[in-house]
């Protein structure tokens, strides 16, 4: 996961819709079935743990942290369950 990314697209669904970035992960997902190269499949999980992880991100900012927090809340998330 980047998270410059994960800002870049929590702005996204700011200016927009979550529902944009749900339609994309679920168009990615399909897109997983067809006969691809491992290196396409790579792109296309890193690209959805991304859209996942502003959904995320989203969801921490609408029950009320602010921007940053969200963003730090949900990379001690990600790097906890790491560290397991």
């Amino acid at each position: 996961m980047k998270l410059p990314v994960i800002k870049h697209l929590t702005e996204f669904i700011e200016q927009n819709d979550v529902d944009y970035v749900l339609e994309t992960i679920e168009t990615l997902e399909a897109l997983t079935e067809a006969p691809l190269k491992d290196e396409e499949l790579d792109v296309i999980g890193e690209l959805i743990s991304n859209l996942y992880g502003a959904v995320e991100v989203d969801k921490l900012i609408k029950e009320g942290n602010s921007k940053k927090d969200a963003l730090n809340m949900f990379m001690k998330r990600v790097l906890g369950a790491i560290d397991k």
